[in-house]
């Protein structure tokens, strides 16, 4: 009996979403008011810099990784294959985020949710709440406005409340438009995070560095995971260091040789059209 509950056990395990088993190696993690974590974004195409970016954290003393979207170039289930051996690579827990270029243009989110599972969770470590939130679609739903304000809700009993979503809300370069598709649905969701006093939102999709407010929302847009650069854009990610009430934002560069740009380029021209 107790070799068939193992066998059961072990069979569970490997059908389990993938961001499912990240989450229960975290809850396994002592919970701390002191602390670090890492918060990266597009490395599609760029599987050398996320190696990288992996081997660097190995030794490092960070608790877990969160990869905030645009894992694979084009949402195909053998990329998925692909980027899964990589992150295994990986001894501490990568959380990963669904990005727009989890969506193949024949399908929706299926491939995403049969290898990672759940698009809008949460989850706790040490003195900080976490909230993952959707926004491949370039929008936010009225169903997601809803489960948001109840985690934002939740949040409020713990000293820091980062949110992580792909898209931004407002793109922070003059003249362009990379981020939600409607200023009504964006001004709704900042107004949101104003009034629940985040800690700090991370977003990705574009491909460089920028460190603002929304309002009064602190935002940061890393996606210098891989993915081709945009001008002035460095290949990086974020070591979020917690001290108590204390939060503060190492930038840490990778050098490596830029990659192919034909699939940056077909994708302003999409944007366009």
């Amino acid at each position: 009996m107790k070799k068939l509950f193992i066998f059961i056990a072990i069979i569970y395990a490997m059908a389990m979403p993938y961001n499912e088993k990240m989450l229960q190696q975290i809850k396994t993690l002592k919970g701390e008011n002191s602390f670090s974590f890492v918060v990266m974004g597009d490395n599609r195409d760029g599987d050398n810099v996320l190696k990288k970016i992996i081997t660097n954290n190995n030794k490092s003393d960070v608790k877990f990784l969160i990869n905030n979207g645009d894992l694979v170039p084009d949402g195909y289930e053998g990329q998925f294959d692909n980027y899964l051996k990589i992150i295994q690579t990986s001894q501490k827990p990568i959380i990963s985020v669904i990005g727009n270029h989890e969506i193949p243009w024949y399908d929706g989110k299926t491939n995403y949710e049969k290898t990672f599972g759940k698009v809008d969770f949460s989850f706790v470590f040490g003195n900080s709440y976490f909230i993952i939130l959707d926004s491949s679609a370039k929008k936010i739903s009225k169903k997601q406005f809803a489960w948001l304000k109840n985690q934002l809700k939740l949040s409020q009993n713990y000293t820091n409340r980062f949110v992580f979503t792909h898209v931004p809300l407002y793109d922070p370069r003059e003249g362009k438009h990379h981020c939600l598709k409607k200023k009504k649905n964006a001004k709704k969701l900042n107004n949101l995070l104003d009034k629940y006093n985040i800690t700090m939102i991370f977003c990705s999709h574009i491909h460089s560095f920028y460190r603002g407010f929304w309002h009064n929302t602190p935002y940061i847009i890393s996606g210098g995971a891989g993915a081709p650069l945009n001008k002035k854009g460095f290949y990086h990610y974020i070591k979020v260091i917690v001290n108590g009430n204390d939060v503060k934002y190492k930038i840490v560069k990778i050098k490596s040789k830029k990659p192919p740009i034909y699939r940056e380029v077909f994708k302003e021209i999409k944007d366009v059209l």
